[in-house]
C-alpha cells in the first residue's frame, strides 16, 4: 500500500505543486479544498505523470468534515504519513472599519483549519510513531503590519500552533515543520494582482511553486537527527 500524503489547500499553485511532488515520489495525494470541482484539473495532472489521486470536497473549518475526511483516508485510501496544511485567505482593511466577520473568517481558515487537520492526523500518527505535518506560514507570522490584522493575527496563530506541535511531537517521531513564504508566488491571482513586480523582474524573481515544492519534500526526507522545524522562504529579488 503506498503511503498517502494529504494537503488540505490544494490549488493552481503551492498545494497542487506539492501534492503532485509526493506523487511522483510514490506517495497517493489526497487533496481537499472548500470546492472539489476544482480538484479535477489537478487529480487529471497527477494520473496523467502516472500517480494516484483522490479529491475531497471539504470546509477546513468544519470539524465533522475534518474528522471524516481523516477516518475516510485512513480507512480506503491507507496510512497518511505527511499532512499539509495550505489553506489560507487574507483581507486588507484599516483596524478601525474591519468587521468582526471578516476577522473571524480569516482565523477560522488559517488558523482554526490547522488546528482541526493537525489534531486529526496527529491521532492516527502517534500510534504509529511516524510522520511529517507541515504547516504554510507567511512573513506575517513574525510581524505584524498596518491593515492586515486579522491575516498577521492568524498567521502568528499558525505559527504557535506549528510550535507547540512540533515540541510535543518531535519526541514521537512525527516531524512538524512550518515554512515561511516571504514573497510573491507565481499564481495567476498574484500575477493579476501584482502585475509590476512580474513585469520589473526575472522569471526567478518570484517564488516558484514548484521550487516551494520541492523544499517541502526535502523537510520530510530529513533524517531525524537534523529536522527543520522552521524555515523561511524567498526568491533571491526580493527585500527583507
Amino acid at each position: 500500500m503506498k503511503p498517502v500524503v494529504l494537503v488540505v489547500g490544494a490549488g493552481v499553485a503551492t498545494g497542487g505543486a506539492i501534492a503532485k511532488r509526493f506523487a511522483r515520489a510514490g506517495y497517493t495525494a489526497c487533496v481537499a479544498r472548500r470546492n472539489e470541482d476544482k480538484l479535477n484539473h489537478l487529480v487529471g495532472e497527477i494520473v496523467a505523470e502516472g500517480g494516484t489521486a483522490h479529491a475531497y470536497g471539504v470546509d477546513s473549518t468544519d470539524e465533522a468534515q475534518m474528522v471524516d475526511m481523516v477516518a475516510h483516508i485512513e480507512r480506503e485510501v491507507g496510512p497518511i504519513e505527511v499532512a499539509v496544511y495550505n489553506a489560507a485567505i487574507g483581507t486588507h482593511s484599516p483596524i478601525a472599519q474591519h468587521s468582526a466577520a471578516d476577522y473571524e473568517r480569516v482565523w477560522r481558515v488559517n488558523a482554526f483549519g490547522a488546528f482541526l487537520m493537525g489534531r486529526e492526523v496527529a491521532k492516527v500518527m502517534e500510534p504509529r510513531e511516524k510522520g511529517t505535518i507541515l504547516f504554510t506560514g507567511a512573513t506575517s507570522a513574525l510581524r505584524g503590519k498596518a491593515n492586515l490584522a486579522a491575516f498577521s493575527g492568524s498567521k502568528h496563530a499558525l505559527r504557535a500552533l506549528a510550535q507547540s506541535m512540533a515540541r510535543e511531537l518531535f519526541p514521537k517521531n512525527i516531524h512538524v515543520a512550518h515554512v515561511i513564504i516571504d514573497g510573491p508566488i507565481d499564481t495567476p491571482l498574484i500575477r493579476k494582482m501584482m502585475p509590476k513586480v512580474f513585469e520589473e523582474r526575472p522569471a526567478d524573481g518570484v517564488l516558484a511553486p514548484e521550487a516551494i515544492a520541492d523544499t517541502y519534500f526535502a523537510i520530510h526526507s530529513q533524517h531525524r537527527s537534523a529536522w527543520t522545524h522552521e524555515t523561511e522562504l524567498r526568491p533571491w529579488k526580493e527585500p527583507w
